[in-house]
């Protein structure tokens, strides 16, 4: 399994808030612009709190075994990683939603005159907070969940790394 790539992340991201602000000049200008919800940053911060959980669980049930205490439950590599699968797919979507968000907070930044817009500019703003907080706790539950290397492998020239 391949790592994230904080520039892959950061790609998704510009791409993202560039389409998402083309599209909302297009969409208002034609017609009304759909109002940012409320639920987006919550949703976020939900699944944030979701993934940092889940590593500082497997964190502690590491080092629990690396310890060896006594009655210290084992991690199953079959969970660990879904658990990585969970957090690299929630980066994904996060760095996309994040950065759909922000291009239309950009372009809400015109329209502060306006109150209804004030407030979606705040909400997307915090969208982008969230999703943020949903990539760094994705990136903090796949260091928490890599291998130690393994210094015998790296000496053998014929050896694959393992996945």
């Amino acid at each position: 399994m391949r790592e994230l790539r904080i520039r892959v992340l950061a790609g998704v991201f510009v791409v993202a808030g560039i389409l998402s602000w083309a599209g909302a000049r297009l969409w208002n200008s034609i017609g009304t612009l759909p109002s940012v919800p409320l639920a987006a940053p919550v949703v976020l911060a939900l699944i944030a709190v979701v993934l940092l959980s889940t590593a500082l669980s497997l964190r502690g049930r590491f080092k629990a075994q690396r310890e060896r205490r006594p009655g210290a439950k084992g991690v199953d590599p079959l969970m660990a990683a879904r658990a990585v699968v969970f957090g690299q797919a929630s980066a994904l979507v996060a760095a996309l939603v994040a950065g759909m968000y922000g291009g239309t907070g950009v372009f809400l930044l015109e329209l502060l005159d306006i109150p209804a817009r004030r407030d979606q500019v705040i909400y997307a703003g915090f969208s982008v907070l969230a999703g943020i907080g949903v990539i760094a706790a994705a990136l903090f539950l796949e260091r928490v969940c890599r291998l130690p290397e393994d210094d015998d492998d790296q000496n053998h020239p014929g050896a694959e790394p393992v996945a």
